[in-house]
């Protein structure tokens, strides 16, 4: 069986990203009920593309389920890796919240529109937590287990082999913003199946949506596809 390798990019030393971030924290936590390996860039300045792209080159030599995760999950699962291995065995890529359909010029898996509609509950999928503390609010979008064609980044697994097989990687031209969804858009063309999975996280952010640095890569992102 594969190992679960988190793979997770944070502005913080090893030493407070363990200490002070919530996905070091809860890493350490579970540790003892839930083996992993951890392929951290602390310090990091790159764009997330980037170091995911580095960590799926790393598995040719030592494949494993990687889990790209923002620093500010928190896994409340207490066999959240456990968990993960089951949801790649269903999916070729696992998240945690998504959208079973996919609409022109669409700038979120959540939202149909830059005026930030909400999609229709009857496609959307998965449960997340959000906040910085207990209690935290928890966002119910639907039923889990449920095919998707667009994944929430803060969280997405998958076999290190399907994706080196299959030719799909990170487009590092989205640093941060809209690199989920290039990432489903390309799984999409390859023909890799994509999926939530009930996996219980708290998210630290709820996203930074109107910022001039997301506008950015939303016109990037819509040159590419030309919806």
């Amino acid at each position: 069986m594969k190992p679960v390798r988190v793979v997770c990019g944070t502005r913080a030393s090893d030493e407070d990203f363990f200490l002070k971030s919530a996905t070091g924290i809860s890493l350490v936590t579970h540790q003892y009920f839930n083996p992993f390996e951890l392929r951290l860039f602390s310090k990091n300045s790159q764009g997330l593309s980037t170091i995911y792209n580095i960590a799926i080159e790393e598995a040719r030599e030592s494949p494993a389920i990687l889990v790209f995760v923002h620093d500010d999950v928190h896994f409340c699962d207490v066999q959240w890796s456990h968990q993960i291995a089951e949801a790649v065995r269903m999916f070729d890529i696992v998240g945690v919240a998504g959208n079973a359909r996919r609409v022109p010029r669409q700038p979120s898996w959540l939202f149909i529109d830059e005026h930030f509609t909400g999609d229709e509950k009857r496609f959307l999928s998965g449960i997340v937590g959000n906040g910085k503390g207990f209690p935290y609010e928890i966002s119910n979008f639907g039923p889990s287990r449920r095919a998707c064609k667009l994944l929430d980044g803060l969280l997405l697994a998958v076999d290190s082999d399907r994706l080196i097989q299959s030719g799909v990687r990170f487009d590092e031209q989205f640093d941060f913003h809209f690199y989920d969804l290039d990432f489903c858009r390309q799984a999409e063309l390859a023909h890799l199946t994509m999926g939530t999975w009930p996996l219980s996280v708290v998210h630290g952010s709820n996203g930074d949506f109107r910022s001039p640095g997301w506008r950015h890569m939303l016109t990037r992102y819509r040159e590419k596809y030309a919806d």
